[in-house]
């Protein structure tokens, strides 16, 4: 099951793909496009390490 946003986002992408001069530029929107995503994600995970490090338990 795909979330939500992400379902909304696609269409959006798909447009730029069209009109990308060139396939460096798909490269940049795939990889702009999912960037923030793994950068929450390693946010998110560098906050559990944190909390799971200061309770002491292992």
């Amino acid at each position: 099951m795909r979330p939500i946003f992400f379902l909304l986002q696609q269409p959006n992408i798909e447009e730029k793909m069209k009109e990308a001069p060139d396939s460096a530029y798909e490269i940049g929107v795939v990889i702009g496009s999912y960037l923030p995503f793994v950068v929450l994600a390693g946010i998110a995970y560098a906050i559990y390490h944190y909390n799971k490090k200061k309770r002491g338990s292992r």
